[in-house]
């Protein structure tokens, strides 16, 4: 399993300019993507299911207020809390759900991390979408930021999408398949595809991160 580091993963990005103009365009626009990483850990599975579908913003401002109630997040400490105390946190229902779902799979032992890590990229996704509310999408932005995988190509997510049919100037009906047929003389570098996608996504839109 390839994985990208400080070491090469400017080397990844010019390797990907240097197969796709549309790669050498953004690094000439914005220059190089941050490399974004987190932690291999419960938490960072917890603040990926706070991003589902809200803005980054919204999600950060749960994480945080998860943080300052319980300081260290762990499964144990979370689910100690009482649904309302998590409310407060400003998580919904829904999420509330997937928390505690997520937080008894890591006490159970039926998600393990430190097997994770050295786990192929089909193992960590199919271990991690077992759970309930982890669907495709919050199990590839783990291998993406916190293993640091470079062939995953997180097609559920719409400002990666998006970016890629602007730069391409793809039809906003672009079917999923086509995208992804698109996206197969990038491998094994997809996810350095990602990054720069979101990259030029958010300096582009003027994004505050």
């Amino acid at each position: 399993m390839l994985q990208f580091n400080d070491d090469n993963f400017q080397s990844f990005c010019n390797e990907l300019a240097e197969r796709d103009p549309i790669f050498k365009n953004i690094l000439q626009q914005h220059s190089y993507p941050p490399m974004w990483t987190r932690p291999a850990s419960f938490a960072t599975l917890i603040h990926i299911v706070l991003e589902q579908q809200v803005s980054l913003a919204s999600a950060r401002a749960a994480f945080n207020k998860l943080k300052e109630k319980i300081g260290q997040i762990t499964p144990a400490r979370l689910l100690q809390l009482t649904d309302e105390e998590l409310r407060a946190c400003y998580f919904s229902r829904q999420k509330t759900v997937y928390a505690r779902h997520l937080a008894e799979a890591f006490i159970s032992k039926k998600i393990q991390l430190n097997k994770l890590t050295t786990s192929h990229d089909d193992v960590v996704r199919g271990t991690l979408t077992q759970v309930k509310g982890i669907g495709d999408w919050t199990a590839d932005v783990y291998l993406l930021f916190a293993l640091q995988r470079t062939d995953i190509f997180p097609i559920g997510d719409l400002a990666m999408v998006n970016a890629l049919k602007e730069v391409k100037q793809l039809p906003a009906k672009t079917p999923r398949e086509d995208i992804l047929l698109l996206a197969e003389p990038w491998r094994p570098y997809r996810g350095i595809a990602a990054y720069l996608l979101w990259h030029h996504y958010i300096k582009s839109k003027n994004i505050k991160l």
